[in-house]
């Protein structure tokens, strides 16, 4: 009888970070989001609260940290 891999498991902070869109995209928070805040304009604040899609260069390593290929 033959043993297998042990299951990989996913990255915590990884999974509470990032999340996945309907259509399989990797989402993210946007930086300079959580400081220095007095100074940025209200419209940009409001515009930093939502997800924005992870580059295409850092995707696979997002990818592979949540369990995916």
């Amino acid at each position: 009888m033959f043993r297998l891999m042990p299951k990989m498991k996913t990255h915590s902070g990884a999974k509470k970070r990032f999340k996945r869109s309907a259509k399989g995209k990797l989402q993210g928070r946007r930086a300079y989001s959580s400081h220095i805040l007095e100074k940025k304009s209200p419209k940009r604040k409001r515009n930093m609260s939502k997800p924005v899609a992870i580059s295409d260069s850092d995707a696979p390593r997002v990818n592979k940290l949540l369990g995916g290929k």
